[in-house]
């Protein structure tokens, strides 16, 4: 009779432990989709590079194919998301609420009640590029203008309209993706861009680097004014280190992000989802800067939609306490 000595004793432990995990986690991913797609917007903006990166992060961690796609922007991709057309997306508060409510600008009536958040992602800042040639470098110098606004549907063509309508400013909008609309700018086919995004946006920065121009957002007098119909804006601030055309820091206002999923979504697999991305911070922020607020802390922002299971296990594990009424 062969006796093991005590090392292949443990060696056989440790193999058939690995082997039964290997089981295991097969069995986890066996409703989990061949791939996944996270909906972005516009090439040119923050949300097409932040959400290509975590997509790339994501894949490489949990071995999955895994990409992001060119959209709207986040009214276009609450819907997507809702209809399981994209496993996942990118939404800020504005359009989502408006979702939530039946009143979404693309798909008015229909009910998102199947939308779930799956992390904080970081604040949406509005923010107004023009020539300095043109002498605009005010929300009031707008008037009269025509002004690029985003993709239809996008944050951007979401809030500027409203938002100047409101403080009386008229204005000629048109739509168009971030760097086709920064090229308009430059080539004098529109007189200003106002868009929303973190910071910096690429665009705003690609084109101070080859022309002189004014950087701007709302002031404190304007948000006073916007405030009670926008409950869901704040204040923010620019910071001159932001942008090298800037000399001051410059006012503004802003709006969280949140990455969001549909609640069938299988939860090994947004709980993976939500520990990669919370987990690894210095390689969120090698994607985009924006990136420093990606962190667990700010999961409190989201006041608006339940959070997915597989994150609120992620959440919770972690000492994020969820409120009953924010779980799935």
């Amino acid at each position: 009779m062969r006796i093991l000595s005590k090392q292949a004793l443990v060696a056989g432990c440790l193999g058939l432990a690995m082997a039964a995990g290997a089981v295991h986690a097969a069995e986890d991913r066996s409703d989990w989709p061949r791939s996944i797609t996270v909906g972005t917007a516009s090439q040119g903006g923050v949300y097409y590079v932040y959400g290509a990166g975590w997509a790339n992060l994501v894949g490489e961690a949990l071995g999955i194919s895994a990409g992001a796609e060119v959209t709207g922007g986040p009214v276009q991709n609450a819907t997507l998301v809702q209809m399981g057309e994209h496993a996942f997306g990118m939404v800020t508060t504005g359009p989502l609420v408006a979702a939530l409510q039946g009143k979404s600008e693309l798909a008015p009536g229909m009910a998102h009640d199947d939308v779930r958040a799956v992390f904080p992602m970081y604040q949406t800042t509005l923010q107004i590029i023009a020539l300095k040639s043109s002498g605009i470098n005010s929300v009031e110098d707008l008037a009269g203008k025509t002004i690029g606004v985003g993709p239809a549907g996008g944050t951007a063509d979401m809030y500027h309209p409203q938002l100047l309508e409101k403080l009386g400013i008229n204005v000629r909008t048109r739509n168009g993706g971030a760097a086709d609309q920064a090229g308009q700018l430059q080539d004098g086919l529109i007189d200003a861009f106002a868009f929303a995004a973190g910071m910096p946006i690429s665009a705003f920065s690609q084109l101070e680097a080859q022309a002189d121009v004014n950087i701007f957002s709302y002031e404190p007098h304007h948000f006073e004014k916007i405030s009670e119909s926008f409950p869901e804006l704040s204040q923010a601030t620019i910071p001159t280190t932001v942008y090298s055309s800037m000399s001051e820091d410059r006012s503004a206002i802003s709006l969280w992000n949140l990455a969001i999923t549909h609640k069938d979504m299988p939860e090994s697999l947004v709980y993976g989802v939500t520990k990669t991305v919370m987990e690894n911070n210095d390689r969120m922020m090698q994607i985009h800067s924006a990136s420093s607020e990606t962190i667990p802390e700010n999961y409190k922002y989201n006041t608006i939609v339940p959070w997915h299971a597989g994150a609120a296990r992620w959440f919770e594990e972690n000492g994020y306490e969820i409120p009953e009424n924010m779980k799935d």
